[in-house]
Order: C-alpha cells, then structure tokens, then sequence
C-alpha cells in the first residue's frame, strides 16, 4: 500500500506507461500484467461510517484520489 496521494501517483504514472487505466485503482503495465495501486488510508476509509460513499466514489475513478475519497466518506 502507498503511504500517501503523492505515491500513489508516482506508481500509477510509472505502471501506466504503455499500460492501459481501468477503474478502481486498478491498471494493467505494458506487459499486461495487473496492479491495483491503493493507498494506506483505504482501510480507514472503508472502515469507517462513510465506507458505503466512499465505496461509491471509488467505483467512478481510475487512479485513486484520498482526498476525494475522504469528502465522499466525510459527507
């Protein structure tokens, strides 16, 4: 899991090239292989009473964002 958003995009724009985004967190790297790039603060997220907004604001993005995922919980 990756410590923070900055990390995140550093391994996401670093699988990505060549490879192919799909949703979720999840792409697929120039040789075809699957990651799913998640940040640590997902098992806060998803734990909490938002878990069910957050869920669906994932479902709606590619790369991960936090921040947003923590407003959709949060709201």
């Amino acid at each position: 899991a990756c410590a923070d958003q900055a990390e995140v995009d550093h391994y996401w724009s670093r699988l990505l090239e060549g490879g192919t985004p799909s949703r979720c967190g999840w792409l697929k790297d120039r040789f075809g292989l699957s990651w799913q790039i998640v940040p640590q603060a997902m098992e806060r997220i998803m734990s909490g009473a938002g878990a069910a907004r957050a869920m669906q604001a994932m479902m709606g993005m590619a790369k991960l964002d936090i921040a947003a995922l923590e407003r959709a919980a949060a709201s």
